[in-house]
């Protein structure tokens, strides 16, 4: 099936959803990778408030690159989401509900999205520019001292995305290889 999603999103906006739909997200995405979920631990730790509100958001695990003259984004490709796996949990608690990037994720961020109503989604890893397509307007609002890793509010219109991790626990690194297995 595709869908097409415009955050926020609830978890009943996300429910219908199923490892391997394809969506279509429009809308606000923030992006964070390592050392940006880093600081926002930190400032949790601290009680401060993050630099964007967590409920029904989205968000990419992607450092893009500088953006040639004329375009808003450069080569906006996912990066691995392993590397978020001790942190996700926490702000998928928070109120986070769709976090993209590439990769498989642990049986803690796994149970974390089944418990929230959340969805993990796929983007398409070495297709940086295709991502960079997607995107419309591009602000960093948090830590520009972490260059490429800062935090920025991206627009988006129609960014190309795979369900991998569904709110009932369905996991595409898990069901799409039973099926090709089953297949033959």
């Amino acid at each position: 099936m595709e869908y097409r999603l415009t955050t926020p999103c609830t978890a009943q906006e996300l429910a219908p959803l199923k490892a391997g739909d394809t969506v279509l997200l429009s809308g606000v995405v923030y992006t964070a990778r390592d050392q940006a979920h880093k600081r926002m631990m930190e400032a949790l730790d601290k009680g401060e408030t993050l630099p964007f509100d967590l409920e029904g958001s989205a968000i990419y695990y992607v450092g893009p690159t500088p953006e040639r003259p004329g375009e808003v984004i450069g080569s906006a490709g996912p990066t691995t989401s392993g590397r978020m796996d001790a942190m996700s949990p926490r702000l998928l608690d928070l109120g986070n509900k769709i976090m993209i990037g590439k990769g498989k994720r642990d049986a803690a961020v796994k149970a974390a999205v089944v418990r929230n109503g959340a969805v993990y989604l796929a983007a398409l890893g070495g297709a940086g520019a295709l991502m960079a397509k997607s995107v419309q307007t591009l602000e960093v609002i948090a830590w520009p001292d972490l260059g490429c890793e800062a935090v920025r509010r991206l627009t988006v219109q129609d960014m190309p995305l795979t369900v991998v991790l569904d709110a009932h626990g369905g996991d595409l690194y898990e069901a799409g290889p039973a099926a090709y297995l089953a297949a033959l």
